[in-house]
């Protein structure tokens, strides 16, 4: 082997080796050991050389996306719809008798069809394009960087080239890029909720563990797609990409199944359901005609066979699928313009479905903004207005604002050491406030901003040192010398108890009073009655430090003067009380899931209106206890789950979909992502959401805000009304088609058609004017009703049943009764202007076959230009709204236009057998088809009498 290819395996040695001699658990070695392993310095971390090296040999720190699916296999998918097969099988069938025929022409009806089937496809695919590229633009927004020691110096890289091995450094409001085990930390708190579903921040400290633990308990350990809410830290990476936990979450998401759209399961079932349906109508017609008029000659059996093609072909709404992905993309184009966006079409239409909607709180119904609302102290009680981080709002005294001199100072007091006591930073950017740091913290710093004078006060003291909040202390004090003076100053706040256990005095006005045995019980009481309106408590204290007291030890943190305790909440968001109320009108139940406190979530449950007061919240140690029978009786009732895990999440929603509802659950964790895929529709954040969460999800919310998933239940509801209204148009206008060449010819010696022709065969409609029909009737309108504006009031009226058809018992009747009403004014029509029929004769004599059937064909195309009116409500007068939908009207005006070419133009008249009509005979033809509209809303105004 020459030296050169010795080199080189030599360097792919270096670059594999490392990672196959880490084969322990980080968690229980020691970090020196680690770094040995990896071969690393733990001081100055890798070189830009061997981080490059390795980056090439073991690729780049991302979880491994769905490979993208061939645009090939896009196209076919776009061809799998129980429909589309029909529609292609009415194309070949179109084509045959085309043939048969002696292919005169062009095959119209053929070409039609091919066109809406190529335009449905085209329309899916410009639509998953569009949402591809919004889920792109979310990941865009969230690309992370990291900061990483290479060649000894600090350096930032973009989170995606962190490789095993490199030196993380740590401080506030990073994101972990990668798994990695602490070499040194100082205050570090990490928020690991979208990992463990824990929502307070972790404390983390490198010290090895005795033993293997579970993922929330690994402490000297951080993990990728967690956040540092506190202090600092250095750690050496350990795992990468599909090697992270959140690696391993992504890997077991695809062992849950996700099931069919609502829509998925309607739409596939009509499609079936068609099929039998067309073909029984084709075989029955035929067989009727050769029984009812004798056919015998080939040419006659051609004429038969064309006219039942024509009716199967009438019979389905081939303009279904195209004018579905129309309405869908449209309602997807509403919904990402209120911050939702859509990833598959169909999923539209499952929110308008959903009888359930399961929301986290923090964020969602929450504006996950730490705010004190009230303060406690020797004088009495403050309130705090305003919310969120924006300082905006004042102190007040019960309904008057904050003058009591004693009570101001205490104020003062309480929001100035709160605030020095901490590590946050209070921030404006363009008019927008933001943090950095603990929002807990945070909360401080905004509530002392509303008090003049407090912020300047503050200024005068420059830190010295600090004793970290630790889990077991549950405290945290930082020391500060005024500017100007010698003095130094120990300001401490943590839980109230604790402090108090440690504090001798307590502040009064500007005075400083012993604290007596009679005074910690009735402070622990009103402590207590904080916490029981589901604020969490922070007490604050102070004292004059020693000269030498550097550094800060637990010692120092006794004798603390007691300021007074703060009362802190997540505001729940202003606009979503109105958003469950609008929910619960709709019929549908809101479920908050949080792994917050039961008394919290039942308090914030309670202010938002999801439970009535009082109400109390189901723990998921209760739900461990529960087997399945037992938590599918636990769903029905209860309306607030606290303390929960992501694993009682999916056991949650399961539990509802065995109980009958459509869910949609709202997520952001990566542990979320499986509940969210189960359910029937995932609602992923996309401010606070994972990449994995998004990935599982069908739906992202821009804005993190229930209230738009609200919006959007309504946005699914109007486009399910839509995809009904064109069904129950499509399909009652084409049973009219079929009703009337049906009864045309079982009664054709009764209405004089066999009298007024020599033929065989006599039809009431010829095959070309069934698919003139067809074309003009079941395009533009039916696509103009698809985009109406809501004209019943949606959110009036429960959800649909996972049980409901689309199509029910009633809608039936009423697709019936109006195609057989076609078809009488139609048939009536002919009668009127044949000799011999059934009907008094107008101008007898002087109209033959080719006026009639003109005639007829005529009032059967207004005829179903009048349904459209009566198909936007099963229930409401076609009046209401009349004019609201202008693509209606234009796609009604344009299909009489046409109507009037083909019976006036020759060169029309020609190619579908029409002759042209008085004003009389247009007359006639205008009225008989508005009968249509009136005995409808007389079945309208029954129904409404019943109901």
């Amino acid at each position: 082997m020459d030296a050169s290819a010795q080199s080189e395996k030599s360097a792919q040695s270096e670059i594999s080796d490392p990672v196959d001699r880490l084969a322990v658990d980080p968690a229980v070695t020691d970090a020196a050991e680690i770094a040995r392993r990896l071969e690393t310095d733990a001081a100055r971390g890798l070189t830009g050389a061997e981080a490059a090296r390795r980056l090439t040999a073991e690729g780049p720190n991302e979880l491994r996306s769905v490979r993208p699916v061939p645009f090939w296999r896009r196209i076919l998918a776009q061809f799998n719809d129980p429909l589309i097969y029909l529609l292609l099988v009415a194309t070949a069938v179109s084509l045959g008798a085309w043939l048969i025929e002696g292919a005169p022409g062009l095959p119209v009806d053929a070409i039609v069809i091919a066109v809406i089937v190529v335009l449905n496809a085209v329309l899916g695919l410009v639509q998953e394009a569009r949402a591809d590229n919004a889920v792109a633009a979310l990941s865009n927004m969230t690309a992370a960087s990291s900061t990483v020691m290479r060649d000894g110096l600090l350096a930032t890289v973009p989170s995606t080239e962190l490789v095993r091995g490199d030196l993380l450094v740590l401080g506030e409001g990073d994101s972990v890029g990668a798994d990695a085990r602490l070499t040194e930390a100082s205050s570090l708190r990490i928020a690991e909720a979208s990992l463990t579903g824990e929502s307070e921040a972790v404390t983390k400290n490198p010290r090895t563990l005795p033993a293997a633990a579970a993922l929330g308990d690994r402490l000297n350990m951080v993990f990728k797609g967690t956040a540092v809410s506190q202090g600092v830290g250095r750690c050496i990476v350990t795992g990468t990409g599909m090697n992270t936990e959140v690696g391993a979450i992504a890997t077991m998401l695809d062992r849950t199944e996700a099931h069919p759209t609502p829509l998925q399961t309607e739409i596939g079932h009509i499609g079936k359901l068609l099929s039998v349906v067309v073909i029984a109508i084709a075989t029955v017609v035929m067989l009727t005609i050769v029984l009812a008029q004798g056919v015998s000659t080939p040419a006659d059996f051609v004429t038969v066979f064309l006219l039942g093609v024509s009716l199967a072909v009438a019979a389905v709404p081939e303009g279904l699928p195209a004018i579905l992905s129309v309405i869908l993309s449209i309602g997807v184009q509403r919904m990402a313009r209120q911050n939702a966006v859509v990833k598959n079409l169909k999923s539209v239409e499952t929110l308008g479905s959903a009888s359930v909607i399961c929301c986290d709180k923090t964020g969602t119904l929450t504006r996950n903004e730490m705010t004190i609302q009230q303060l406690l102290t020797a004088s009495g009680r403050v309130d705090v207005t305003g919310v969120g981080y924006r300082p905006e709002g004042e102190l007040r005294q019960g309904t008057e604002p904050l003058t009591d001199p004693a009570l101001r100072f205490e104020a003062q007091l309480v929001l100035g050491v709160g605030s020095l006591a901490g590590n946050a930073q209070l921030t404006e950017q363009d008019g927008e406030w933001e943090i950095q740091g603990d929002p807990t913290e945070a909360a401080f710093l905004v509530a002392a901003a509303k008090l003049e004078g407090t912020t300047g006060h503050m200024a005068r003291f420059e830190r010295r040192g600090e004793m970290p909040f630790t889990s077991e202390r549950k405290m945290m004090s930082t020391l500060h010398q005024e500017t100007g003076d010698d003095s130094l100053r120990i300001f401490s706040k943590g839980a109230p108890d604790v402090l108090l256990e440690r504090c001798a005095y307590v502040q009064v006005g500007e005075t400083v009073v012993p604290l007596t045995a009679e005074q910690r019980p009735r402070m622990l009481a009103d402590i207590q009655a904080l916490s029981a309106q589901a604020f969490r408590t922070l007490g604050v204290a102070y004292r004059v430090a020693d000269e030498n007291t550097a550094p800060l030890d637990e010692a120092d943190e006794q004798g603390l003067i007691y300021a007074g305790v703060v009362g802190i909440i997540d505001p729940p968001r202003a606009e979503v009380t109105s958003a469950v109320q609008e929910a619960h009108r709709a019929g549908v139940r809101v479920i908050m899931i949080t792994g917050d406190h039961p008394a919290t979530a039942a308090r914030i449950a309670s202010d938002l209106g999801i439970v009535e007061p009082g109400a109390t919240a189901l723990a998921g140690a209760d739900l461990d206890h529960l087997d399945e029978p037992g938590l599918r009786e636990a769903v029905r009732d209860t309306s607030v789950f606290a303390r929960v895990s992501p694993r009682h999440k999916l056991r949650i929603v399961d539990a509802l979909q065995a109980n009958g509802d459509i869910v949609a659950m709202t997520g952001d964790g990566v542990n979320d992502a499986p509940a969210l895929k189960s359910a029937d529709i995932g609602v992923a954040m996309g401010i606070t959401g994972t990449e994995v969460t998004k990935e599982a999800a069908k739906m992202i919310l821009v804005d993190d805000n229930f209230a738009t998933i609200v919006a959007a239940v309504r946005a699914g509801r109007v486009i399910l009304d839509n995809i009904k209204k064109f069904l129950r148009y499509l399909l009652s206008s084409n049973m009219g088609e079929v009703l009337t060449v049906f009864l045309g010819v079982l009664l054709a010696g009764a209405l004089g058609l066999t009298g007024a022709s020599s033929e065989t065969v006599v039809l009431p409609l010829l095959v070309t004017q069934i698919l003139w029909i067809n074309l003009i009737t079941d395009s533009g309108p039916a696509l103009a009703m698809g985009v109406d504006p809501e004209i019943d009031d949606v959110m009036a009226r429960p959800p649909r049943g996972i049980n409901d058809r689309m199509i029910d018992l009633r809608m039936w009747v009423g697709i019936m009764s109006t195609g057989l009403v076609m078809a009488v004014v139609t048939l009536a029509t002919i009668d009127l202007f044949l000799p011999g029929g059934l009907l008094p004769v107008l101008e007898p004599g002087t109209d033959g076959l080719t006026v009639a059937r003109t005639a007829g064909f005529t009032t059967l195309v207004f005829a179903q230009l009048f349904n459209t009116l009566n198909a936007r409500s099963e229930l409401t007068t076609a009046f209401h709204r009349l004019f609201v939908n202008p693509w209606l009207w234009g796609a009604i005006l344009l299909a009489i236009l046409l109507q009037v070419a083909v019976v006036e133009l020759p060169l029309l008249q020609t190619a579908f057998g029409t002759t042209s009509m008085d004003p009389l005979h247009w007359a006639v033809c205008v009225g008989m088809a508005s009968v249509v509209l009136w005995v409808e809303e007389l079945r309208k105004w029954i129904l409404r009498v019943r109901a």
